[in-house]
């Protein structure tokens, strides 16, 4: 049996073992990957290629042509895209199997992968033999790599849709800088935010995914031209065994939010990260308190605007009934609307119709882009690197600590049981998004590493990790796996 065949094998058993968990939309059938591995098996092409027969999940708001794509919705039910997305056909071409369609937040709106019209997708860790929350809205593609259902799997990173479920379920969550990997094919909810990420059980897949999607693409006009992308080369530095990092710790990440496990166990590795040889320095991002806030303006305005072409005319849900009129528009959008999203759903929409009015526009919009620009220049300020986006000729602030790489939690706390989470408003599910949107606002590279727990646990949990993330310059990706490979070491050792 070849190892196409045992990959395609081990990933049905899985995929049957932990159905019950919800990781998927839509599963491949055994015929659908047999015939894949099949036709590697009898192809020369892929001889060089890391990805040849691995089997990898992909969100299920990134479309595919053999499977459908529905991003956990009923207004785009059952709808299955005429093409595959630009990541997709890259991971085919390498010779990968498409796996499957795995869960999310309904367009990615959540932190904790419960859509409305789908069942929710469960962590495989517990406390007190209560299911925990497998993080949002990339929980489907977390729990499937964390319980081998996939060797990999495609998310989608808005404002820490990757690295927040990476770090509830001990994987490894990459977001790119934005614009490295095409978002031709992805299913849009803030243009100006969206990144596809990848998560994978160690940094080294990460790697592999990602150097298999670097490319520039045609089709996405927000992709890194080759002009950007030469800068980028030019100016970073390949990585040496024996360099010494400077690493940056954001003291305005050490909030009052952050649980005594996850605070205990980011102390534990910093010590050790300096007694490797490697310096810490604190720096101070200010605007990092109002990012959370620009981010709940700005991504819901962008949703708003996106998400007005589901209106059951072309495609997707429509409504039955008397109202199922075309020539009567007004009611066949407004019930085909209310119907087909869900209250979260809508609640952005509303915010964000709400935020672009005229009488909202200066107030909220325009100030919460003034935000953004601000949390920009605050990493700008402290990485040693030059912003490959900024004319060279930039002023930079003087008082700077130039370091390599932020280190700071990747979540305030520990991930709260479902039940817990039924319990939270709107606003407290908001807040768990507090350390991973400002690298998002700023589009930085940005990795979720798994750390193992110090300090120990207050309640009997059977997830041994936190996950740390490591934020890099833009375009500074190479360097922050690298980095993340130091910490993954760290851990091996002291395992």
């Amino acid at each position: 049996m070849s190892k196409a065949f045992q990959r395609v094998q081990q990933c049905l058993e899985r995929q049957a073992q932990y159905a019950g968990l919800n990781a998927f939309v839509t599963r491949a059938s055994a015929t659908q990957l047999q015939d894949a591995a099949s036709t590697i098996d009898d192809s020369n092409k892929f001889n060089d290629s890391a990805l040849v027969g691995r089997t990898i999940a992909v969100k299920d708001n990134i479309v595919t042509k053999d499977y459908p794509t529905t991003a956990s919705s009923k207004i785009l039910d059952e709808y299955k895209s005429p093409y595959n997305a630009t990541v997709v056909d890259k991971l085919i071409s390498a010779g990968a199997l498409i796996c499957g369609k795995t869960n999310l937040d309904e367009f990615g709106m959540g932190s904790h992968t419960r859509p409305t019209f789908t069942s929710a997708t469960q962590s495989p860790f517990k406390r007190e033999g209560q299911p925990l929350s497998a993080g949002g809205s990339s929980g489907g593609s977390a729990v499937a790599v964390a319980t081998g259902q996939a060797w990999a799997a495609l998310g989608t990173d808005t404002g820490g849709s990757v690295r927040l479920p990476a770090a509830y379920t001990g994987t490894v969550g990459f977001k790119p800088s934005y614009g490295r990997l095409s978002r031709w094919g992805v299913i849009a909810y803030a243009n100006s935010l969206d990144t596809v990420g990848t998560l994978t059980q160690n940094v080294g897949d990460a790697r592999i995914i990602f150097k298999a999607l670097d490319q520039f693409d045609h089709m996405d006009p927000t992709s890194l031209s080759k002009t950007v992308r030469d800068r980028i080369a030019g100016q970073t530095t390949a990585w040496t065994e024996n360099r010494r990092l400077r690493i940056g710790i954001p003291l305005d990440y050490n909030t009052e939010s952050l649980s005594p496990e996850v605070r205990t166990t980011w102390s534990r590795l910093l010590q050790s990260l300096q007694d490797a040889g490697h310096s810490l320095h604190a720096v101070s991002l200010p605007s990092t308190h109002q990012a959370l806030s620009a981010y709940y303006v700005l991504a819901p305005a962008e949703a708003s605007s996106n998400l007005a072409k589901y209106d059951g005319v072309r495609y997707g849900h429509r409504t039955s009934g008397p109202d199922a009129n075309p020539k009567e528009n007004l009611p066949l959008f407004a019930t085909t609307r209310g119907e087909g999203f869900g209250p979260e759903v809508q609640r952005r929409i509303l915010l964000g119709a709400y935020t672009l009015s005229s009488e909202a526009m200066d107030n909220y919009f325009v100030q919460a882009q003034r935000v953004r620009r601000l949390v920009q220049s605050d990493f700008d300020n402290v990485f040693a690197l030059q912003n490959p986006l900024l004319d060279t000729r930039t002023e930079r602030s003087s008082d700077t600590a130039n370091v390599d790489v932020l280190i700071a939690p990747t979540a305030p706390t520990l991930p709260p049981t479902l039940a817990e989470v039924e319990k939270l408003s709107p606003v407290e599910m908001y807040m768990n998004d507090v350390l991973t949107v400002p690298a998002s606002l700023a589009g930085l590279p940005a990795l979720s590493v798994p750390v193992k727990l110090g300090g120990g646990a207050k309640e009997a949990v059977d997830i041994d990790s936190v996950g740390i993330q490591v934020i890099g310059q833009f375009g500074d990706d190479e360097l922050v796996l690298q980095v993340g490979q130091v910490i993954e070491n760290l851990r091996a050792e002291t395992a």
